[in-house]
């Protein structure tokens, strides 16, 4: 019956092939998060191998891997509409274009994963070729244009921490290789290629249920830390608002107080409490605010505990005038001394700074000032917390490129989600911290504005969890490190090699006598 209904899809001819395309592209976006439904790649992948082997040229398979590419990334992203939404009075026009005009440049990416499943022999060579050019691309849209690695098909298993344990092996870009390889064992139409598939899905459930069980996580060498995630559920259109500023740190500053004086809870001897705001959760210049510095020691001094908070820094000239601004991450002691500092080093097109010199005139986010970007990834040291890495937004969802040299303890990510509102964005990056952690081996504690924060130990695994619209805190201990898994140590050599072997291995097994007698 399926092998009927892959016949039907691949005599589609004209636009019913693109729409077929686009839908199929569309329905592969079920498959992540939140919605996780993976099965239905089992249908998504084999239709688009199906089409674009009925293609007549090749202009015909570039046609279908972009719609099936713009089917796909438009329903990933259609969150973008939200951050529209904020200042609907201003961008209102942007509304109908702007998950579409986003959703073009990744669709792009499908099209040379489809021109080489066209150029290939049905089955396993087509199969093997467009696996491996496709997670090719996915790599190239990492970096590319400054990168945008979300939404990458690996991401698909994050729903929990077993499905993601080989990422420490082969990074999120290996489980997107496997998960594009088995996704379309039906289109080969044979009984014997799906068992093996589904044995491969035992020995990777098997090895997450090993690994989980293992307890070679590493002691920090530092006194006990507890963390304390601290999530005010800002609404975006009141975040920047002059007559808000005050009342939104007094929130900020009564969370974490009432957090810390009635949580009831006895710390161990030579503990130490560390206290997490989300990206700008201060609207004041906190760094350089000494006012709003001695309020938050106010609070801190109280048991004592350090503060990791988001906030804006400004740089001025010898003049006086504002010279550069910086979205930051600064860590004040229990009197109010800055002691650790962090500037996001990858800013966000249009949102944070305006690309092509400012050729197209949108600008999301409030201000009229380019923020500046800071010199990249540093280990930080402060005051009884283990050493650790900031990485503030979207700096958490690119694989390979989120854990300074010396390696810290322990991964901290603060960001404004806010801006997705209660759609699937936040999801979405939120799956992008699980796999990180699982990656590095490393403990990765994220404080998101209105959600979702949690704490992720160096298996993945989630202690609490604050949901998306609540305003609330989480106290929980920092998990131990584990000592660097195989991708730390490798970073993106080994999917990048795989890939390659495996687009080498199309060519051999579709050309020549060799992939002949292979496939006899």
């Amino acid at each position: 019956m399926f092998t009927r209904i892959l016949d039907r899809i691949a005599g589609l001819a004209g636009w019913r092939a693109l729409l077929a395309a686009f839908a199929l592209g569309a329905l592969a976006a079920l498959a992540l998060p939140p919605v996780h439904a993976v099965p239905v790649l089992l249908l998504s992948v084999p239709g688009l191998l199906a089409l674009l082997g009925a293609a007549r040229g090749w202009r015909q398979a570039a046609a279908l891997g972009f719609a099936w590419g713009w089917g796909h990334h438009l329903a990933g992203v259609y969150w973008v509409t939200h951050a529209i939404l904020v200042d609907a009075a201003t961008w209102w026009w942007l509304v109908p274009l702007a998950a579409p005009g986003l959703a073009l440049p990744l669709a792009a990416f499908c099209v040379p994963p489809a021109l080489l499943a066209r150029a290939l022999p049905a089955g396993w060579p087509r199969l093997l070729g467009f696996a491996g050019a496709f997670v090719l691309a996915e790599l190239a849209r990492g970096v590319l244009f400054t990168g945008f690695p979300w939404n990458l098909m690996g991401t698909v298993w994050a729903f929990g921490a077993l499905p993601v344990q080989a990422a420490s092996v082969v990074g999120v870009h290996g489980l997107s290789l496997l998960t594009l390889l088995l996704a379309g064992l039906p289109s080969l139409g044979r009984v014997r290629p799906m068992l093996a598939g589904a044995a491969v899905l035992a020995l990777l459930a098997g090895f997450g249920a090993w690994r989980l069980a293992d307890g070679s996580a590493v002691a920090s060498g530092q006194p006990p830390v507890e963390v304390l995630l601290v999530q005010g559920n800002v609404q975006q259109s009141m975040k920047w608002a002059p007559e808000e500023r005050a009342a939104i740190f007094d929130r900020y500053l009564r969370l974490t107080r009432d957090a810390l004086t009635h949580a009831g809870r006895v710390l161990e001897p030579g503990s130490e409490i560390l206290v997490i705001w989300p990206e700008t959760a201060s609207p004041f210049l906190l760094a350089q605010d000494p006012e709003a510095r001695r309020m938050v020691a106010a609070v801190l001094s109280a048991v004592p505990a350090t503060l990791l908070a988001g906030t804006v820094r400004a740089d001025w000239d010898a003049a006086g005038r504002l010279e550069r601004v910086f979205n930051s991450l600064v860590a004040l002691d229990a009197a109010g001394e800055v002691v650790a500092l962090y500037d996001k080093a990858h800013l966000v097109p249009f949102g944070e700074y305006m690309p092509l010199s400012g050729l197209l005139p949108v600008r999301l986010a409030a201000g009229g000032m380019d923020f500046s970007a800071g010199p990249g990834p540093v280990t930080l040291r402060a005051p009884g917390v283990p050493p650790f890495g900031a990485l503030i937004c979207y700096e958490v969802i690119f694989p390979g490129a989120v854990t300074p040299a010396p390696r810290p303890h322990w991964l901290v990510n603060i960001t404004n989600d806010a801006w997705f509102g209660h759609s699937a964005g936040p999801w979405q990056h939120l799956a992008a911290a699980r796999l990180r952690a699982v990656e590095e081996g490393l403990p990765l504690a994220r404080a998101a504005q209105t959600g979702i924060s949690t704490l992720f130990d160096a298996y993945g695994r989630r202690a609490g969890l604050l949901p998306l619209g609540v305003e609330g805190t989480l106290r929980v201990p920092l998990p131990a490190a584990l000592p660097p898994p195989i991708f730390a140590r490798t970073g993106l050599v080994l999917p990048f090699g795989l890939s390659i072997l495996i687009v080498l291995l199309g060519f051999v097994l579709g050309r020549g006598p060799v992939g002949d007698a292979l496939l006899a």
